[in-house]
């Protein structure tokens, strides 16, 4: 693709960044850019979540928030920061687990943080091992993935307690809800498959077969189809919505070497951009043709988070082994800052400034 119709389509991609999964199925509230644009990212190996000015480049605030906060998101009134917290001990590449501790579920739990005080006010029950989650579009149920056990929860944001919950497939990990709310979808890593549950019964109506490890789960705005980024398979599941059917897989390279994670789209839908892991890379995709157009390299070591900002310029990575989040400019595809926020950054999302004292 040219330079000259890359950038067309990025600005028609536009003036906000799709609300849509993280790393790993993290919602992201992408808002202005620049001076009026906070990033805050859970950092898992050290319990907090950091608040970051990415126009001033440095961290604003280091909130504590309890053990392995992992995924992340704003409410829709950028008032609250809901953070998956858990208290399973961290297994993670080259442990072996047979030598960890076992979980303490006193530590498993929704954080809540106020985002005017920037203080964890209450951790809300969540069942064991929330990994990560997403919040219904009306903003009063969150359903979070149960990865110790193969759960997905519905959490009631207005009461703080559990509602109800589903039996998935095992090692469940990104969650996205449809556009009416009807339907919840969650990865099942070590089933290599997605499963939708309804809400209202909370039973899995149908299991979508994908390629090894899927990951991060997004819906398209613009159709009946949703995306799944697969690990193992260094690939992306696409799947129709209305018969839970795949309708074709894009293949991101060598197995060996790429490992997609973290996924978002562009406002208009017709982009998508995914982390890499170990690669490095992040990846600029057309979901229609299965193509990628882009290949961003030297983003940062082992990328797994990532947002964009609201005009759709900067996408923002979080880069677990480095401590640190990447700034990239996606006119020019180069990374333009990275900001150190130490421990392990893990997932990441954004809000408006106007929400800060």
């Amino acid at each position: 693709m040219s330079t000259a119709l890359s950038a067309a389509r990025r600005s028609a991609a536009g003036s906000a960044a799709l609300l849509g999964l993280l790393c790993f199925g993290l919602p992201v509230y992408a808002v202005a850019a620049g001076g009026n644009e906070r990033l805050y990212v859970s950092d898992e190996s050290g319990g907090n979540v950091v608040a970051v000015d990415p126009a001033a480049g440095k961290v604003i605030a280091t909130i504590a928030v309890g053990r392995r906060p992992r995924g992340i998101a704003v409410s829709a009134d950028g008032s609250r920061l809901y953070v998956a917290l858990s208290g399973s001990p961290n297994g993670g590449p080259n442990v072996d687990e047979s030598k960890l501790p076992p979980p303490d579920r006193r530590f498993d739990g929704i954080g809540v943080v106020d985002l005017q005080s920037h203080k964890l006010i209450n951790t809300y029950p969540s069942n064991a091992d929330p990994e990560t989650f997403a919040i219904s579009h009306d903003g009063k149920t969150l359903y979070a993935s149960n990865e110790d056990t193969g759960m997905l929860s519905a959490i009631d944001l207005v009461g703080g307690t559990i509602r109800a919950a589903a039996k998935v497939g095992s090692e469940p990990e990104g969650v996205a809800v449809s556009q009416d709310d009807r339907i919840a979808y969650t990865a099942c890593e070590t089933s290599n498959r997605v499963d939708a549950v309804d809400t209202r019964s909370m039973k899995v109506l149908a299991s979508i077969p994908t390629l090894p490890r899927p990951r991060a789960v997004l819906l398209s705005t613009r159709s009946h189809t949703g995306y799944v980024t697969d690990e193992f398979g260094a690939s992306i599941t696409v799947f129709n919505t209305d018969d839970y059917k795949v309708i074709k897989t894009i293949s991101l390279g060598d197995p060996k070497l790429v490992r997609p994670m973290g996924l978002v789209a562009s406002a208009d839908g017709r982009l998508l951009y995914v982390t890499t892991g170990r690669a490095g890379t992040l990846l600029e995709i057309d979901p229609d043709s299965g193509r990628i157009l882009r290949t961003m390299t030297a983003i940062g070591k082992r990328p797994w988070g990532v947002a964009l900002s609201r005009d759709g310029r900067k996408a923002y990575t979080a880069n677990g082994p480095g401590g640190d989040i990447s700034v990239v400019d996606l006119a020019s595809g180069r990374v333009e800052n990275r900001i150190t926020v130490g421990g392990s950054p893990w997932g990441i999302v954004s809000a408006a400034a106007a929400a800060q004292p």
